[in-house]
């Protein structure tokens, strides 16, 4: 054998083994999170343009093509023995062409009746600036005011969680809070259905997809659903073309690629740190219970599962109903880990979505992180196999 063809073997076995490795963790990613809250109860107790960014912002991500997904350290031992046939469904990802600069979101938030000083434009700006307030509600609460803490230690600012003059100056540099938008036939297209309670039933679906166009709303613009109703009166949502008040969380540049992850569980977040060892993005999580702590220590990141489903095993659950029997639960946002699990070293764990994105730190999971679907997507881009994931206290 030549030096060519050995090249092209060696090349064909590696695209191979990522291909299979790909499938592997999206198979395994739902039946790994045999500490994720099946039924997200509680125990106690939302089109790319110009990004916009706070004037300190960490420098833009590499882009991520849509074709690719990361990959883990899976074995590999169910390989087939021949690779005919299979190097050829290996595509190679190609960088999507650059698209023209759009002109600057005006900002609506004077004519909604929404006054500069409001919570509800703090919330939007620091999910803007990669500090999420979790489920933008224009009420605040324990999420929003990590949130403000954490993006003023980034902004060098006293970290007393208050909305003073300094703060709002270094937001207010983020962009426009509240922008109109038009429904689109995609955005009301469905289809919208009830999501039953039951892993039995769920199992019997194709898609657990959103029960409604406000639900999925909500989740496109990072707001509750009551939060569009509010803003929106007599509005009809369910109708292309409506305008609509919208929190203008659509044109923001995905973090960019972190040092390390860490976890904390004294004040339920999720960071992304820089090489320098600041922390540049922050999102609130729910992170385990009494029955399923958070496993403390050092792990690495294996990979990431877009769209997971997932494999229920009630063996795996201490507070499963005995009469359940083990289940495959389609992929959709009504998914019990949501549209993204982030694979982790250790055993069973992932860091994934929710169904429930107003419950984020405010409920106990099954040992998992939880985190709203789209802090998840964000978190997704920002990671890379054999990254650190610190779990601490």
């Amino acid at each position: 054998m030549n030096k060519n063809t050995l090249k092209r073997s060696t090349v064909t076995r590696n695209m191979l083994g990522k291909w299979i490795s790909v499938a592997l963790l999206s198979a395994f990613a739902a039946a790994a999170c045999a500490q994720s809250d099946p039924s997200a109860r509680a125990e106690n107790a939302t089109p790319p343009a110009q990004p916009a960014q706070t004037a300190k912002a960490a420098p833009p991500a590499e882009a991520v093509p849509a074709t690719t997904t990361q990959t883990s350290s899976i074995p590999t031992a169910d390989m087939p023995a021949t690779t005919e046939g299979m190097a050829a469904t290996q595509t190679v990802a190609t960088m999507p062409p650059p698209q023209p600069a759009m002109p600057a979101a005006v900002d609506v938030s004077e004519q909604a009746g929404i006054a500069k000083d409001s919570l509800l434009r703090a919330q939007i700006l620091l999910d803007r600036a990669h500090f999420s307030p979790g489920e933008i509600d224009g009420a605040g609460g324990s999420n929003t005011r990590k949130a403000i803490a954490a993006f003023q230690r980034y902004e060098d600012l006293p970290d007393n969680g208050e909305l003073d003059a300094a703060t709002w100056a270094a937001l207010d540099a983020g962009g426009a809070a509240l922008v109109n938008y038009t429904l689109t036939s995609d955005d009301v297209a469905g289809p919208f259905n009830a999501v039953p309670a039951g892993m039995a039933a769920k199992a019997k679906l194709d898609k657990l997809g959103y029960a409604s166009v406000e639900e999925a709303l909500g989740e496109k613009f990072h707001a509750s659903p009551a939060l569009l109703k509010k803003l929106n009166p007599d509005k009809d949502m369910a109708t292309a073309g409506t305008e609509l008040v919208v929190p203008n969380v659509m044109d923001v540049a995905a973090p960019a690629k972190a040092a390390k992850v860490v976890v904390d569980k004294s004040d339920l977040t999720v960071s992304l740190v820089d090489a320098a060892d600041k922390v540049y993005a922050q999102f609130p999580a729910s992170t385990g219970s009494k029955n399923d702590p958070l496993p403390i220590g050092e792990w690495k990141i294996n990979g990431v599962a877009m769209n997971p489903v997932f494999n229920y095993n009630p063996k795996l659950f201490w507070d499963a109903n005995p009469k359940d029997a083990k289940a495959k639960i389609p992929a959709g946002p009504n998914n019990p880990v949501g549209t993204v699990w982030v694979d982790l070293s250790k055993e069973h764990y992932g860091i994934h979505g929710t169904p429930e994105p107003s419950r984020i730190s405010k409920s106990e999971s099954h040992g998992c992180i939880r985190l709203t679907n789209w802090t998840a997507s964000m978190l997704a881009k920002a990671v890379a196999p054999g990254m650190p994931a610190i779990l601490q206290e």
